[in-house]
């Protein structure tokens, strides 16, 4: 994968350090925005220091020395920054200065493997997952500012204490929910076990850490708060359009990235001969067949000569998932129907509403779902179960008050 590196080198004088009228001479690597300080262990007059050249003024021998002596730390760092993009190697700030001080290479910061991960995760992780890691690395940042005055730190001094800490800064001072936590460190718990994979570390601090998830109902509509938003018609085309997508996904088990991104091309003739949708999850890439129920078909149709949708060439018109579950909020509040109605709610009430308690296996559900575990199908069964028992045990208790009326 091609990528595009930027590095500049910049010597500067450390006004806060001056004695007798000189400062420390330092020079600054910057790879890609990032920036590492070198201390030069020279010290050099500040009226003899030309800011704008970066170099001593004058034609007397020391300023012909130290002019030297940065020309030549300036090829050395050239040097070690093109010998790494030749090798194929990470290139940061951190690692040319390290190099350069004939330090070991062990000692990689976590910097070095966001950016890594960062590089490589553009060609095979999609888009919205690539903004949960940006995220990630924004709060990761900002303990470390809070924590440890730094937005940097060696990887080799990562511990379980720090991610401990980081929990409970997830948890206090971001007033997170923890699953939300959870899914930040299990981010985090990655990255760090790639640096263990590359042997930049030599311990995984996360071999004591279980990540603990809070379990959570999913919310399903009912078959009678599915028709209830069927039967509404709005007078507002943009409510309309949310709800035939949002009925479209309760019919077909599609997520919103995956409504989204059907094409026409995706419609083809199945081993019935009846039309399906032949697409892949854009969550997972796994391929997904789907026989397109006749409702689903209905809205279809509907949406094919649309403006917007002929123009993109796309089965429906686009919207994004926050304006879409914002609508989606009105149109619950329309219908009376109490509970969170997200687009996500209709891929739930696919596998147990309109399947599941329709009587269809289990197994057939998972692959229409494009689950690659049927254990994740099964909790919609169980979801499915614990609504019969309920429904059960209301029957029993009017059975016994007609029996007791007798």
């Amino acid at each position: 994968m091609k990528t595009t590196q930027t590095f500049s080198v910049l010597f500067w004088l450390k006004q806060s350090s001056i004695q007798n009228g000189k400062a420390p001479l330092y020079a600054r690597i910057t790879v890609n925005g990032k920036r590492a300080e070198l201390s030069l262990k020279r010290k050099v007059l500040i009226s003899e220091w030309d800011s704008n050249k970066s170099r001593l003024k004058g034609l007397g021998d020391e300023p012909k020395l130290i002019n030297e002596f940065l020309k030549q730390v300036n090829v050395d760092l050239f040097e070690i920054y093109q010998n790494l993009k030749r090798e194929g190697k990470l290139i940061s700030s951190s690692i040319i200065k390290s190099q350069y001080l004939g330090e070991d290479d062990s000692r990689q910061a976590l910097t070095d493997i966001i950016d890594y991960h960062n590089i490589h995760m553009q060609s095979t992780l999609r888009w919205g997952t690539q903004k949960n890691y940006f995220t990630t690395h924004k709060y990761i940042f900002k303990f470390l500012k809070l924590k440890y005055g730094t937005t940097d730190m060696y990887l080799s001094e990562l511990n379980y204490q720090f991610i401990i800490d980081f929990e409970r800064f997830l948890k206090t001072q971001e007033n997170m929910s923890n699953n939300t936590v959870m899914k930040h460190i299990e981010r985090l718990r990655k990255l760090v076990s790639l640096a263990f994979i590359m042997e930049w570390i030599d311990k995984d601090p996360f071999i004591k850490f279980e990540a603990k998830y809070d379990k959570k109902e999913r919310c399903f509509l009912t078959a009678e708060e599915l028709e209830a938003i069927e039967n509404k018609s709005f007078d507002i085309a943009r409510l309309q359009q949310i709800k035939d997508l949002f009925v479209f996904a309760c019919y077909t088990g599609l997520s919103y990235g995956d409504v989204m991104q059907l094409t026409p091309n995706d419609l083809c003739l199945g081993i019935d001969g009846k039309l399906w949708i032949h697409s892949q999850r854009e969550k997972t890439n796994v391929p997904i067949k789907i026989p397109l129920l006749q409702k689903a078909l209905e809205i279809i149709r509907k949406y094919e000569t649309h403006p917007e949708s002929v123009s993109k060439q796309t089965i429906f018109p686009s919207i994004s998932n926050q304006k879409l579950n914002s609508y989606l909020k009105e149109i619950a509040d329309v219908c009376r129907i109490k509970k969170n109605l997200t687009f996500h709610v209709a891929r739930h009430t696919f596998a147990t509403t309109v399947t599941l308690s329709n009587g269809v296996p289990i197994e057939t559900v998972s692959k229409l779902l494009g689950h690659t575990k049927l254990s994740t199908t099964q909790i919609y069964a169980r979801v499915v179960e614990r609504k019969i028992s309920e429904d059960m045990g209301s029957l029993h208790q009017k059975l016994e008050k007609r029996t007791a009326a007798i």
